[in-house]
């Protein structure tokens, strides 16, 4: 398994400025510049899935007559973030690689990402990008590349999560604090397994979501060694809204259930809201944060799910997503390592209709009981 400690991911030079132009991607007219340049992998690959909630671009650099290109790149992100993605780069690629940088460090992003489908290591070594950690799992139904690579532009991220993608669609709360153990050095990452992942879920659940309170108290079990508080400005049940009368009763028991046992465990229950600042300050602490936000903004669909917040850099929040939706194009490359403006994730993470904000913070482990780094 790769060491949890990697050197620091940040830039090896000065953004390269490039002249380019960024047109929209449209998949059944592609521009003329583009035709000689996409071979039938590449193109077939760009049209296989509908990227448009993502906002594909073409990042292409002119060529030397001024008539056609010289290089391209297909270029996405999710909604609401602060990265690009490059999906492919074809013709000149270094050309092509740094005009994305160049475009993302115009737009004040934090990071441009490379999908490694037709990437070579020496393009990415030369344009200034470092490899992402080989996913233990991608999440389900979405399989990605086998590689993926990313450039810092603002700050960087000194140490790294594995990437571990969800195995089923509920298990997000699980996985973000199975994840979140391992990086903290209290689980070895082969450990970090779909037993593992539906063990703590079984704890956890509110069927089949996880609740904050629920979750937290399942964390402490776990992981006695670290103190764990809960964080949510909602005095009755949640997550409940969606279901019928009858459904919600019961579950509405269980949570009441659950705010019992964090009483009788010693797990904390803060009833104010936990503000964006909070989180950068617990994560300056080593400390981690799982997060219950809505996917509207990146994804389009409101639904709850959770994400691990383990680092920042200026401007932005880095989280781990367990889940990415492979009918958009989204890949473990954009899920991982994926930063976030605090202005976004503090309006993604107000869930309506009551308004309110979940999370849980996960201390450091006493040392006695972490794992020794390699």
């Amino acid at each position: 398994m790769p060491p949890r400690h990697e050197p620091s991911e940040r830039p090896t030079g000065p953004v390269r400025p490039v002249e380019s132009l960024v047109v929209p991607y449209e998949p059944d007219a592609p521009p003329p510049g583009l035709v000689p340049l996409a071979g039938d992998e590449v193109s077939e690959r760009w049209r296989a899935v509908d990227r448009s909630a993502h906002a594909p671009r073409l990042v292409a650099v002119p060529g030397d007559d001024r008539e056609g290109w010289a290089a391209a790149a297909l270029v996405t992100a999710r909604p609401k973030t602060a990265y690009l993605k490059i999906v492919d780069a074809v013709g000149d690629v270094r050309a092509a690689v740094d005009a994305v940088v160049a475009l993302a460090a115009r737009r004040g992003l934090a990071q441009v990402k490379w999908e490694g489908w037709t990437a070579r290591a020496e393009d990415v070594a030369a344009t200034g990008f470092t490899g992402l950690r080989t996913p233990l799992t991608p999440s389900e139904g979405a399989a990605g590349p086998a590689a993926g690579y990313v450039r810092w532009l603002r700050g960087g991220v000194t140490t790294t999560p594995v990437y571990y993608g969800q195995t089923t669609h509920f298990t997000c709360g699980a996985v973000t604090a199975l994840v979140a153990r391992a990086h903290a050095g209290a689980l070895e990452w082969e450990e970090l397994d779909r037993q593992a992942e539906l063990t703590l879920w079984r704890d956890a659940t509110n069927f089949p979501a996880c609740e904050p309170v629920g979750l937290g108290v399942a964390v402490h079990r776990a992981r006695p060694s670290s103190p764990v508080r809960v964080h949510l400005d909602a005095d009755r049940p949640v997550l409940l809204d969606h279901l019928s009368e009858n459904d919600r009763e019961w579950r509405a028991l269980l949570q009441r259930a659950s705010r019992k046992d964090a009483e009788r465990a010693g797990v904390p229950v803060d009833p104010s809201r936990l503000s964006l600042s909070a989180v950068r300050a617990s994560i300056g602490r080593g400390e981690h944060v799982l997060l219950l936000l809505s996917l509207a903004g990146m994804q389009g669909f409101d639904v709850p799910h959770w994400v691990l917040c383990h680092s920042v850099v200026p401007g932005a929040i880095v989280i781990d997503d367990p889940w990415s939706n492979a009918t958009t194009g989204d890949t473990w490359v954009d899920a991982h390592l994926l930063p976030v403006s605090d202005a976004s994730l503090d309006t993604m993470s107000v869930l309506s209709p009551q308004d309110f904000r979940g999370a849980v913070t996960i201390g450091r482990p006493h040392e006695r009981d972490a794992t020794p780094h390699p």
